[in-house]
């Protein structure tokens, strides 16, 4: 069955750093969309980064811009979300999220919505 586990969560201070990983089981990453949402009380789910695993183009939301940097290792079958300078407004529960890639399939934020993902991992900035 396929699996994605998010880790890497935790308290941070602001101005400080995480790094968040999503292992895939069950399924191979290497031909889809691929991203990291975010959920906080009282707002929607929002993609924050979003990435076509098959040729590498990546697409950052403009409010994590500069701080957040969107990754994968195919070899290990585990996307990542590194994040810096975080601010207490990065405070939500971080889900990733994935879709296999078929033809009129682009990866740009907005335009996918996954097909699987995992159960989320809660980043406090405070």
């Amino acid at each position: 069955h396929v699996q994605l586990v998010e880790s890497g969560g935790g308290l941070v201070q602001p101005g400080g750093s995480l790094r968040l990983s999503c292992a895939a089981s069950g399924y191979t990453i290497d031909n889809n969309c691929m991203g990291w949402f975010r959920q906080a009380p009282g707002n929607e789910r929002d993609m924050v980064a979003s990435i076509n695993t098959l040729v590498g183009n990546t697409d950052v939301a403009d409010s994590v811009k500069g701080r957040f940097t969107i990754s994968q290792d195919i070899a290990k079958n585990t996307l990542y979300l590194q994040m810096n300078s975080l601010k207490p407004e990065d405070t939500a529960m971080y889900y990733c999220g994935a879709r296999p890639r078929s033809r009129s399939t682009t990866c740009s934020l907005g335009s996918w919505t996954p097909k699987y993902w995992g159960q989320g991992t809660q980043v406090t900035v405070s």
